[in-house]
């Protein structure tokens, strides 16, 4: 493992990109963005607070990704709010709404909810398998 050490930066590069890419769409496209959140089947008042927080938590947690001091964080943070995502899209999925709302913005809107899922679910295996190399220390030595 230590003549390999990319391999251990590897889950923070792909979490930085996908935070940073669907942080910045949800900003740069945000009246649509917006849009899609009032039309969650949620109290619009926290609709409206998400259509805000969601994009900031999401770049938030690229910076953090992207520092070694930071990066824990940034991997915890990226397990609970995909943990809070993948709630969401398997509730939508079961068919617990009366009505099923609008997708994600971006590439993602192209995925079925099954398929949202399970690319969330793989995102998730990432960022435990980040926060394990972090935990094991510079160099992920423990894993060799």
């Amino acid at each position: 493992m230590k003549g390999n050490l990319n391999f251990i930066y590897w889950p923070s590069g792909v979490l930085t990109f996908v935070w940073g890419y669907t942080g910045l769409e949800k900003l740069i496209q945000f009246r649509d963005s917006r849009r899609a959140f009032l039309n969650q089947p949620m109290p619009n008042e926290l609709e409206e607070i998400l259509a805000f927080a969601i994009p900031g938590v999401e770049l938030l947690l690229a910076l953090l990704l992207l520092f070694s001091a930071s990066r824990w964080w940034g991997y915890l943070g990226s397990i609970l709010l995909l943990a809070i995502f993948i709630t969401y899209v398997g509730l939508i999925w079961v068919g617990a709404f009366p009505r099923v709302p609008c997708s994600c913005a971006g590439v993602l809107e192209s995925l079925s909810w099954a398929e949202h899922f399970y690319f969330n679910l793989l995102l998730i295996g990432i960022a435990v398998l980040g926060l394990r190399l972090e935990e094991c220390g510079s160099g992920g030595a423990d894993w060799e």
